[in-house]
């Protein structure tokens, strides 16, 4: 599959400290599908049970910014929802469960076809960031349920930490930092990259380029190497040589 036509806005989480659902990534989530001419995006909750709930919850910020949002639960066939979409929207949650749910509706194919290949816009949010990259296994969820493959949309060929968090200094916690954590995973051999998203930071990605937006940084994670920082507006395209 092409990645020349890959349009993504990975968010590493819906809700900020303080903010509404979304309410800190409006401007990025509304500049991002009307640029792409976007009116109806396809929603996916299946990260979460209560898919009405879910749905309704995601429904007024996108309809404050002037999209209609529809859920692929009220469809008898998800594939062909996936097929028609205009856009694609993947919200936080348990990411084992929305990734089973994936597997289960025969999604993971028709998504990929439908960003890298007809270029649909993507949007994902949390565990809807996690399953937009080469695997899971970065996630920060517990496995309530078991998908068939850890593999995930690998529309990107890295992993994403969202939510990363830095070592607290004063803290008395004796148990593993975030970057131990993902340290350990980096001594399997040949694992990818991990890119740490702290709390307010997005991906832009179009085509072969990546740029960091939001109002937070991140940190990178590549194996053998020293953690490397970036801040708001850095260009991280490196990472999309696949």
């Amino acid at each position: 599959m092409s990645s020349a036509k890959r349009k993504l806005l990975l968010l590493s989480s819906s809700t900020l400290h303080g903010t509404e659902y979304l309410q800190y990534a409006v401007r990025e989530v509304t500049d991002f599908l009307k640029k792409h001419e976007v009116s109806e995006v396809l929603f996916i909750p299946y990260a979460l049970r209560d898919h009405d709930a879910y749905t309704r919850k995601v429904q007024h910020p996108f309809e404050k910014m002037g999209f209609k949002i529809v859920s692929i639960h009220t469809f008898p066939d998800p594939a062909k929802a996936v097929h028609g979409a205009e856009a694609v929207f993947i919200g936080g949650g348990n990411t084992f469960q929305l990734l089973k749910k994936l597997y289960d509706h025969n999604l993971i194919e028709p998504l990929r076809k439908k960003v890298l290949n007809d270029g649909t816009p993507y949007i994902g949010s949390s565990a809807g960031t996690n399953v937009a990259t080469t695997s899971i296994c970065t996630t920060n969820d517990m496995p309530i349920v078991y998908p068939p493959s850890f593999t995930a949309l690998q529309l990107v060929p890295f992993n994403i930490n969202p939510h990363y968090i830095d070592a607290d200094p004063d803290s008395k916690h004796m148990g593993e930092t975030r970057e131990e954590r993902i340290s350990q995973y980096h001594e399997i051999p040949g694992v990818p990259p991990v890119l740490g998203l702290r709390e307010g930071c997005i991906l832009y990605v179009e085509g072969k380029k990546a740029v960091l937006q939001g109002c937070n940084g991140a940190k990178l994670f590549i194996p053998g190497k020293s953690p490397q920082e970036y801040c708001i507006s850095s260009d991280v395209s490196f990472l999309l040589t696949d």
